[in-house]
């Protein structure tokens, strides 16, 4: 992949079976981009205030003080819950459980009785909590579904033909790009190989969506270009807080904060990118670009284990597509 536009796609499930350039995959966290700009848009319609409290749209939230920006820009210093319901981070646990799925509510319910990592606003910390966080005050104000949002926000006006975020209870990945798998060990030693094509997308706002490279590359094509948001909201995908990394952060090197309000930050040697990283089980995808569109990059691969040994190379692809000696 070369040239100032690309797209990557990795191996499939089956032996000698081609990649569909033109197929679907599960783009996780990618999927807090499109949760941000949704945001977005309503803090430009005056319906969200970004420096307003999350309890003023949920009064039952159990934090005070956090607002809804720290939440964009994970700098709120909410916990990161309890991974217990599902599962133990084993392709094991996945290929029994792949079709559970959980609601937002039960998702957020695992920081029940956790502090604050840190006061708000003094840190960061990546972490999904503020994404669900984030669509459910969408769903509160607007009074209709995160995903009947976002198709009406972004999805039609882009025409996104490939882009969905399916039911909680919706298996099915339609026309897919590869038929990622992973590998799972046996009693006896061995191992075979578990299809997980279909898996529950439960992540929801935070990483329950589906698209294609295509789509992800119109999709931040019009972002950056300010075809989704005014120019002030626009801005905010593109300002770092200045606040170093929590302990166990994640995702900046450094020490120093790297993530926006959606998007991430690399630089090196006077280049800079933005965009976003995802995985689900099977699938690692992302999306950079310079801010003036000069170099794009829109990537997914299929891992066949669960503990990230992908991400050098993928952060080594990324590297290499945008002239960076190293994005870690």
């Amino acid at each position: 992949m070369t040239g100032s536009s690309g797209r990557f796609e990795g191996s499939s499930a089956e032996d000698g079976m081609a990649v569909d350039p033109h197929g679907r995959f599960r783009i996780g966290s990618v999927s807090k981009v499109f949760t941000t700009t949704v945001v977005l848009q309503l803090a430009a319609e005056g319906r969200i205030d970004l420096d307003g409290t999350v309890r003023q749209y949920l009064p039952d939230f159990p934090y005070e003080g956090v607002t809804v920006g720290q939440l964009l820009n994970h700098t709120s210093g909410l916990p990161n819950g309890s991974n217990a319901p599902w599962g133990d981070g084993t392709t094991t646990w996945f290929e029994a459980h792949r079709l559970d799925s959980f609601t937002p509510e039960q998702v957020i319910a695992t920081m029940q009785g956790a502090p604050l990592g840190f006061q708000p606003g003094t840190e960061q910390q990546y972490n999904g909590m503020n994404t669900f966080v984030a669509g459910l005050i969408v769903e509160k104000v607007t009074g209709r579904s995160f995903a009947d949002e976002l198709r009406d926000r972004i999805i039609r006006p882009l025409g996104l033909h490939d882009t969905a975020l399916p039911d909680g209870d919706d298996p099915e990945l339609r026309h897919p790009a590869t038929h990622p798998y992973l590998t799972v060990p046996d009693a006896d030693g061995g191992t075979h190989r578990a299809d997980v094509t279909e898996q529950s997308p439960w992540p929801w706002a935070e990483g329950g969506m589906i698209s294609s490279a295509a789509d992800l590359d119109r999709f931040m094509t019009a972002l950056f270009r300010g075809r989704l948001l005014p120019a002030a909201e626009q801005e905010k995908l593109f300002t770092v807080p200045d606040v170093p990394v929590a302990a166990h952060g994640g995702h900046c090197p450094d020490g120093k904060a790297c993530m926006s309000m959606g998007l991430e930050r690399l630089e090196s040697h006077g280049i800079t990118a933005w965009g976003k990283t995802g995985s689900r089980p099977g699938s690692t995808s992302g999306v950079f670009a310079t801010r003036d569109l000069s170099r794009k990059v829109v990537y997914s691969v299929d891992p066949t284990a669960l503990n990230g040994d992908e991400m050098p190379y993928v952060l080594g692809l990324v590297a290499a597509s945008f002239g960076l000696s190293s994005v870690v």
